[in-house]
């Protein structure tokens, strides 16, 4: 287990450490409940002659009610009633799709390469939500059972997606535990006949894990393949995980209705009956065991058949948060009514230290149980309505006693049998094929040998001034067209260390300008017009069928280099691509349309071959030029060498500040204009809960656009005022000139990282509230920040997302959690942030993991396509460069990509910034409105500045 508890820290960081490991043991319990699971003994046949309930038969479950989502042509059929809690169905129009290609990107891994040579994989410890959790009580007491209760090797198991964003955390997970990855196949994806085939022909698979995901059982496009294969496979050990538990209880009669409450990212304690499925876990109140639950809908426990048994409860009301679990009572919420706030504010710090305090939102909440686990009476088919983690263990339990695992050896040689098939199926799922059109036709996009050249300068920056004055001096001209500056402009505490900076130069600069096509309001069209200028003015059309993604691959696959050449640089970057990804490529990514089309390029980049690099930790300076091999060497070294050292930096420090403290007199004294009135946006807020509560998603980021008119505007200056009143590590400055766009960012987020060493990292924020005026006061906002349950749940399900992202690319059991809900402090605001990381996978390419992610899960919410498809049909406009991604691609294959937030973009005359915040059922649309505008305000204050 990886815990960092620095020997500084305050008691209430030490306490809120404490309540991180005491939420992480309790993962490691929920890990362990999977070996229980299956030393079930086989379930006998069904008696002859009987006939399994059949869904399709129920009359009582066909009437409807349509809504239409806003400026959209889905629907969801949301039949609960007044009269009664059952939920018939919550059915989505047209967001199944059967395009090859929109399955691709999921994920890149080769089954096959995961066998070593005695057959089976040889994998890491299993990994949890804060690292690899390493002895656990069960997987201490599997290494001591006899050798003739492990006589399972490895599980081939058959992994059902329900479209959701935790099925690649369950992927993860299987890896490990199993032995070997399961074949990952979509609801829609198979055939009732393909399914028979790799079953029962060819005995591909020993048992099936149904995932979570949106919607309800009764809905067809919900649940797919999976009701059919609960029907039907009464032999094959299955685990239905949440949306598949239900769909587990709908097909044999019971009925789903709305929860009590929705409870999305929330710990609660959970109640078993004893069965051998969780054997040594604790079970009720204050045992210790807590697990994540996701869910709006549930089975309804009175309409049970007696084929079904209930094996665990947890109450409605017993919510838990992570960080708060050492609390007697519950921590209030970020974003209560600002009144209510004030009073808080006196005593929330002393009474959170004594464990006093409790939150007056769950006073009155009624007692009732709600059903979290069942089992068939005859048939090894188990659901569990909570996210265990230890899918993986449960299945192996079931899976040691059915049909195919009762004899070693033979298990040995079944699996073995169908190794090929599982390297076929991999191959065709995972989009190796796919991976390999790549390399095969990198000969056919010419491939250039690179050659870089860099000097370094010793505790050079600071006396010329620092970052922002090599900037001016080197760039600053000519308003500063057509440069880049990845700006760390925030270094404490260690949060970024390089800065990168540069402009229009070499013999090999280049500007590349993406816009999606008119047709890419279309389902799985992706295509759009590339135009490429060089550095002489020279430009090329094309029309790019497979996107820009796919593009900027072929681009980087096509560079040859030498490691040689950047041995002894500290970063990442050595020249290559530096721009922003724009919201909308979210449709090469698996989102199925852009209902509204962006003002500004969908992805701009510049190929810089010339680039400045201060190492903020060092206060070193580099320079560095990239050639092709086999030509003249440039002089841009030369002369910019000569440039550094002549800096004077005290007089140009000071024209600066003239320039900066002298802003135009502004013709036009118009405040922002929202795209959408404050009731406007409460509304749709409320449409967000609405959403929630009906199953369709866990976490709906919604956004909106401020807009004005601006006149003759210094777009640097207001760079250089923006990120001296509120600095971000992950800060930018971008110039498009030709575009007659600037973009201003103070971004505070990493969206995604790829270093030299194939390690992944992605950073989500989930969680902000506004500084306070006093030292005691921003205390204590930082704490209630930290210990509220709302704002934890956000981060949770967001930390959730981003695991099962990373999953989908990342060796099996490699994906870890380093940092979970820390709170960093910036000028205006705190916010909670987690780590995630992981190691990429051999087989998947850098671009590819960005396709993977992209857009940030945390400007989306989760389940991530629902809740893309969602927010498009509520949102007014497009969301353009924010909520996007602003960073380099080196030509050596690394990355560095932030998430667009606290961002100006200056475009044709206009100023826009985008602001918007995380619904989940916890929240209060008055609440949101404030926070949106809260998020907003650092940027539109320095716009109104100097406009």
């Amino acid at each position: 287990m990886y815990l960092f508890i620095h020997s500084s820290s305050t008691h209430s960081e030490a306490k809120a450490q404490s309540a991180r490991v005491s939420s992480l043991h309790s993962l490691q319990t929920q890990h362990d409940l999977i070996f229980s699971f299956i030393r079930q003994p086989p379930p006998p046949p069904p008696p002859p002659g009987t006939t399994p309930h059949n869904p399709t038969n129920k009359t009582d479950r066909t009437s409807h009610h349509y809504k239409e989502a806003r400026r959209s042509k889905v629907n969801m059929a949301l039949c609960s009633s007044s009269t009664s809690p059952e939920l018939k169905c919550c059915c989505f129009d047209n967001l199944r799709g059967k395009n090859p290609s929109f399955n691709q990107p999921n994920q890149f891994l080769r089954i096959g390469d995961c066998y070593s040579n005695k057959g089976r994989v040889q994998v890491q410890a299993s990994s949890q939500l804060s690292g690899h959790l390493e002895g656990s009580f069960m997987e201490k007491k599997r290494l001591q059972e006899p050798l003739s209760h492990r006589k399972l090797e490895f599980v081939r198991t058959l992994l059902i997606d329900n479209y959701d964003s935790y099925t690649y955390n369950i992927y993860q997970e299987l890896s490990t535990i199993n032995g070997v990855p399961p074949v990952v196949v979509r609801n829609d994806e198979w055939t009732w006949r393909d399914i028979c085939r790799y079953l029962y022909e060819e005995n591909a698979f020993d048992n099936i894990v149904i995932s979570p995901g949106p919607g309800s059982p009764a809905c067809p496009e919900d649940i797919g393949i999976c009701l059919r294969v609960l029907l039907e496979c009464w032999d094959v050990p299955i685990l239905g995980v949440c949306l598949g538990h239900q769909a587990l209880g709908y097909v044999h009669g019971a009925d789903i209705v709305h929860a009590p409450e929705p409870v999305h990212g929330r710990l609660s304690e959970i109640e078993h009956n004893g069965d051998r499925l969780f054997h040594d876990i604790p079970s009720g109140q204050n045992s210790g065991f807590k697990v994540v639950r996701y869910h709006s809908l549930i089975i309804d426990a009175d309409s049970l058949p007696k084929e079904l048994i209930p094996i665990a409860w947890s109450n409605s009301a017993d919510g838990f948060s992570y960080l708060g679990t050492l609390q007697s009572g519950e921590i209030p919420d970020a974003y209560e009514s600002q009144s209510r706030q004030k009073i808080l504010l006196s005593d929330i710090s002393t009474q959170i230290k004594n464990g006093s305090y409790r939150h007056s939102i769950y006073s009155n909440r009624m007692r009732r149980e709600v059903l979290m686990g069942i089992m068939h009476s005859t048939r090894p088919h188990y659901g569990v309505q909570m996210h265990a983690g230890a899918e993986s263990l449960l299945l192996r339990e079931i899976t040691r006693t059915s049909r195919s695992v009762n004899n070693s050896d033979e298990l040995g040689r079944e699996a073995l049998r169908p190794r090929q098939l599982f390297c076929d199926l991999g191959d065709r799922r995972f989009g190796i094929q796919h991976s390999r059109r790549f390399e095969i036709q990198r000969s056919s996009i010419g491939v250039k040998c690179l050659k870089l050249t860099w000097r370094k300068f010793d505790h050079l920056a600071s006396t010329v001034g620092g970052a922002r004055n090599i900037f001016c001096e080197l760039f600053g001209n000519n308003k500063a067209e057509n440069t880049f500056w990845l700006d760390s402009s925030s270094t404490e505490k260690g949060r970024a260390r390089f800065s990168f900076m540069g402009g229009k130069g070499g013999s090999l600069w280049k500007q590349v300008t993406f816009r999606l096509s008119d047709q890419s309001d279309v389902k799985f069209t992706s295509g759009g017009h590339l135009l490429i200028e060089d550095a002489e003015g020279s430009i090329e059309r094309a029309y790019l069928e497979e996107g820009f993604f796919d593009f900027l691959d072929k681009e980087l696959l096509s560079f040859h280099h030498e490691k040689k050449d950047y041995e002894g640089l500290p970063f990442d970057f050595y020249g290559g691509y530096i721009g922003y990804i724009g919201y909308n490529l979210k449709v090469e990514c698996g989102a199925a349309s852009n209902h509204h089309k962006s003002r500004t390029p969908d992805a701009c980049f510049f190929f810089a071959d010339n680039v400045v690099v201060i190492d903020h930790l060092y206060d070193d300076v580099y320079i560095l030029s990239l050639n092709e091999e086999n030509t003249p060497m440039s002089t841009w070294l030369d002369a910019t060498e000569q440039k550094l050292i002549g800096l004077r930096a005290s007089s140009t420090r000071q024209l600066e500040e003239q320039n900066l403290h002298a802003p135009t007199v502004s013709r036009n004294k118009s405040a922002f204009i929202s795209e959408v009135s404050r009731g406007d946006y409460v509304n749709n807020v409320e449409n967000c809960l609405k959403y929630i509560k009906d199953g369709e998603s866990y976490e709906l980021c919604l956004t909106t656009q401020l807009r004005k008119r601006i006149g003759e505007i210094d777009s640097l200056g207001l760079y250089l005022h923006l990120r001296e009143k509120n600095p971000a590590p992950y800060a930018a400055w971008l110039s498009f000139s030709k575009e007659d766009l600037c973009i201003c960012c103070s971004s505070p987020e990493r969206f995604l990282r790829l270093d030299k060493n194939d390690l992944l990292e992605a950073k989500p924020i989930k969680g902000t509230i506004a500084r306070g005026s006093t030292p005691e006061e921003d205390e204590q906002l930082k704490l209630q920040l930290q210990y509220s349950e709302k704002d934890q749940a956000e981060n949770l399900m967001i930390v959730d997302l981003l695991r099962n992202d990373l999953g989908r690319v990342c060796e099996p059991g490699s994906v870890h959690v380093p940092n979970l809900m820390n709170v960093e402090s910036y000028a205006t605001v705190h916010t909670m942030v987690s780590t995630i990381c992981g190691k990429k996978h051999s087989n998947v390419s850098a671009v590819n993991c960005v396709r993977a992610a992209f857009p940030g899960g945390s400007m989306t919410g989760a389940p991530k396509l629902r809740s893309m498809e969602i927010l498009e049909s509520i949102e007014s406009c497009s969301r353009g460069i924010y909520s996007g991604s602003i960073g380099y691609f080196s030509y050596n294959r690394t990355f560095d990509l932030n998430i667009v937030i606290r961002t100006v973009v200056i475009h044709e005359g206009e100023a826009s910034i985008g602001a918007g915040g995380a619904i989940v059922a916890l929240s209060n649309p008055e609440d949101e409105y404030e926070e949106m505008i809260l998020k907003s305000s650092a940027p539109a204050k320095a716009v109104m500045y100097f406009d």
